[in-house]
């Protein structure tokens, strides 16, 4: 460690680049899985409160939530503790000058999927909604009517959950007839039993799925839905692959400058040959060399995008996931040193009569 501190201070320039690299890098890793890991919470966090085991839908569907089409009827298809219909309204609702995208979920008052509240209570007479709390930090407040749907019916807000998203988009509650009413227009009237819905979920997995309802129906676990969102998989795929390659990037830089330090430093690795000093020494203290850099140039990126996260905007889905970022940490000291690596059979070549001699 002696050895590697004298040479670090002896070229602090030239180190101090390498740890700048370092840092920048590891910056952009600890963004890019901030930013990874917001879109993917904002993505499915409504589906992950509802608290639930499997969702069933039509067979058809493909997986998509919105092409499922069920009735209230296919509920008796469905054998399991607990089991809460589920309707999806995707719309926007004007917010002064501007408009808002929001997810529209209906079910019944008792389901188990309905959101605990800050304040207020959950819908439970006609025209009657909750939203959640970032829709809530937009403006609206309790007792506040809302107008949605092509006939701009007006919902009154009687509550506020939880912030939450479904697909990067904020969430409301309304009852299954509600939700319908404002997907087809006040003049839908559907026949008993025949309430149009898109799935039922369950708390516990389906003991039971009646082989002949109609549609045919098809059962997800949570998880499997989840990975099934529209884009979800795909974002998740191309952030990481950044953070991966930024760690292929990591290696080839500390490989480049260990490899240029080691040449110009060879002819005193022949002295020091010479004087009696191993290559296993010298090696050491070259491994040494890139652990304290890495050390240092991670641990300052890391400290930088914690402050960058604390003031980044509300609506920028930015999180900030403490365990991945320590994995991260380790995987970049790693690979720091495995670029050091690179450098080995160089100093094992230095014939320390040349070096002299020279």
């Amino acid at each position: 460690m002696f050895l590697a501190l004298k040479e670090i201070k002896f070229s602090k320039l030239k180190y101090s680049l390498i740890i700048g690299i370092i840092t920048l890098i590891a910056y952009a890793v600890f963004m890019l899985s901030g930013l990874a890991n917001g879109l993917a919470v904002e993505f499915k966090q409504a589906i992950v409160d509802w608290n639930g085991e499997q969702i069933i839908l039509s067979d058809d569907s493909n997986k998509n939530l919105s092409a499922s089409q069920l009735t209230e009827k296919n509920l008796e298809d469905v054998a399991a503790t607990k089991k809460a219909p589920l309707s999806i309204y995707n719309g926007a609702i004007k917010n002064k000058n501007d408009k808002i995208n929001i997810i529209l979920f209906g079910t019944s008052s008792d389901a188990f999927i309905l959101p605990e509240l800050l304040e207020g209570h959950q819908p439970n007479e006609e025209h009657e909604i909750s939203i959640s709390k970032n829709l809530a930090d937009l403006g609206y407040k309790i007792n506040d009517t809302i107008k949605m749907g092509k006939d701009s019916i007006p919902m009154k807000v009687v509550g506020i959950s939880p912030t939450t998203f479904y697909a990067v988009t904020p969430v409301i509650y309304s009852s299954i007839e509600d939700a319908n009413t404002i997907k087809y227009g006040e003049n839908f009237t559907p026949q008993d039993n025949e309430q149009p819905m898109n799935a039922i979920v369950t708390q516990d997995k389906a003991t039971k799925i009646n082989s002949s309802a109609t549609p045919d129906l098809a059962k997800l676990t949570i998880e499997n839905f989840i990975e099934s969102l529209p884009g979800y998989a795909e974002q998740n795929l191309t952030l990481n692959a950044m953070i991966y390659f930024l760690f292929v990037i990591v290696t080839t830089i500390i490989g480049i400058f260990m490899y240029v330090l080691t040449l110009q430093n060879a002819s005193i690795f022949g002295v020091m040959k010479a004087q009696g000093i191993s290559n296993g020494f010298i090696i050491n203290a070259l491994i040494k060399q890139s652990l304290l850099v890495g050390l240092f140039g991670i641990s300052l990126g890391f400290a930088i995008a914690y402050i960058t996260s604390l003031i980044l905007p509300s609506t920028m889905p930015f999180e900030v996931p403490l365990q991945l970022w320590s994995i991260y940490s380790l995987v970049l000291l790693l690979v720091t040193v495995l670029g050091s690596i690179f450098s080995i059979r160089t100093i094992t070549n230095v014939d320390p009569m040349k070096a002299i001699g020279g």
